[in-house]
């Protein structure tokens, strides 16, 4: 019987135990922090279960979760169907192949923090080029620092012009990745250009959307740069995402308790998605 070299972990076991104590350190702290009480000095003390209680029950933390939970929605809806469009219609050869990966991999090469100030200014009703055009030329009431509906539309907006690459550059990766067999055989059957999406493309590209969704899951359910530096969460609360009033609790009123229990009642959730989000998928696929 043929026996398995398992030498190969000796060189993957110093990255996992960095990664592990990286990990753990920071989560066995909020844990701590989540079942005691502390009123400064460097004095806690014991609260069991009570901040966890109290954040299933507050109706600020349901409205913060519906928020998330209404934007990643929103934001899968819109981006997985569009970036499959858009990498069915990229080239397959040619000098227009190596320009369409270039401009889509642009936004994603942009940090967080600047993209959230690049659109703040562009969407600004005084001197922002896309405020200017919708309020002067176009004669729409524009202003997301005032309207809750406007906020929601750029911030949504913002994010699928961010991210959207991503998913085009996984599916264009799927579709490059079929056999031309395939296609001439279509061909000769006679089939559809749906036929062909539906039955060759479409199956073809699942393990790579599998992972877009993961990815735009978590990417977009923990989202706080963008957002944040875009509207604060304003106007109001109307923007305010779970993980913007997570960092509010945490860092504005300092209820470090509370907001360990909500950090650890985010991460269950975005685990737990997410692992259904994969079941579901590899069971379909087998």
């Amino acid at each position: 019987m043929k026996t398995q070299n398992q030498r190969a972990w000796i060189f993957v076991l110093p990255v996992l135990l960095l990664v592990a104590f990286n990990a753990l350190i920071p989560l066995m702290t909020v844990i701590n922090y989540s079942v005691q009480e502390t009123f400064g000095n460097n004095q806690f003390f014991w609260a069991g279960l009570r901040w966890f209680e109290d954040i299933l029950r507050s109706e600020r933390f349901h409205a913060a979760l519906g928020r998330q939970v209404l934007f990643t929605i929103t934001i899968l809806l819109i981006e997985i169907p569009l970036g499959v469009i858009i990498a069915l219609s990229m080239p397959r050869q040619g000098i227009g192949v190596s320009l369409c990966l270039v401009l889509m991999a642009l936004p994603l090469l942009i940090p967080w923090n600047v993209v959230g100030a690049m659109w703040n200014i562009f969407t600004l009703p005084q001197i922002g080029l896309l405020g200017w055009v919708m309020n002067s030329l176009l004669g729409i009431s524009y202003n997301m620092t005032v309207s809750p509906v406007a906020a929601w539309i750029t911030i949504i907006v913002m994010d699928v012009w961010h991210w959207t690459s991503l998913v085009v550059l996984l599916a264009y990766a799927g579709l490059i990745s079929i056999p031309e067999a395939y296609y001439q055989a279509a061909r000769i059957d006679g089939a559809s250009n749906w036929a062909v999406f539906r039955y060759i493309q479409l199956p073809k590209m699942k393990k790579v959307l599998t992972i877009a969704i993961l990815l735009r899951f978590m990417d977009s359910f923990n989202i706080y740069t963008e957002p944040f530096v875009l509207t604060g969460g304003g106007p109001g609360n109307s923007t305010t995402l779970l993980s913007i009033d997570l960092v509010k609790v945490a860092l504005g009123q300092f209820d470090l308790g509370p907001a360990a229990a909500m950090s650890l009642i985010y991460f269950v959730i975005t685990l737990a998605v997410s692992w259904l989000f994969y079941t579901l998928m590899a069971k379909d696929e087998q």
